[in-house]
């Protein structure tokens, strides 16, 4: 016969607090352990960085050509930002913020090779622009964005 039954207490049935917090320190060591190796490392983020450029390169295109104003990348090795030029002057595009200015995660080296030779990279109301490599790297990892002249940004 069941002791509860017989009206006899009886040891109650569940887990001490010592067991539920070991339970807790092992689900929290877990956790930290797959949140770290879920974190981008150096060629992970250049690769994520890399291609969010190359999908601002596209809005910043398309934003010259319907703003009907140059738009400029200004890009070294700490950030980069977009300039439009307003009143014969370049000014940062204050009131766009998918082209607000950006921080590099870290130090990040900076080539731009284009077919016409020119230093920049500037889109206007023309259909067409000049092709360019524009190469990111850091620590180990190197990236590139190819941009063929008519709109189409490829990363590799």
């Amino acid at each position: 016969m069941d002791e509860r039954a017989a009206g006899r207490p009886g040891r109650a049935r569940g887990f001490t607090l010592i067991e539920l917090m070991v339970v807790l320190v092992v689900i929290g060591i877990a956790l930290a352990l797959v949140s770290v190796n879920g974190l981008p490392g150096s060629r992970e983020g250049l690769r994520y960085e890399t291609e969010r450029l190359a999908q601002l390169l596209v809005v910043a295109r398309e934003e010259a050509q319907v703003r009907g104003a140059p738009i400029r990348l200004d890009i070294d090795d700490r950030r980069y930002r977009f300039l439009i030029l307003r009143n014969r002057e370049w000014q940062p595009l204050l009131d766009d913020a998918m082209l607000r200015e950006r921080v590099w995660d870290e130090s990040t080296r900076i080539g731009l090779n284009r077919v016409d030779g020119l230093r920049t990279i500037e889109f206007g109301r023309e259909a067409v622009d000049s092709p360019f490599v524009l190469s990111l790297a850091r620590g180990g990892a190197q990236h590139a964005i190819l941009a063929n002249g008519l709109g189409t940004f490829e990363v590799q």
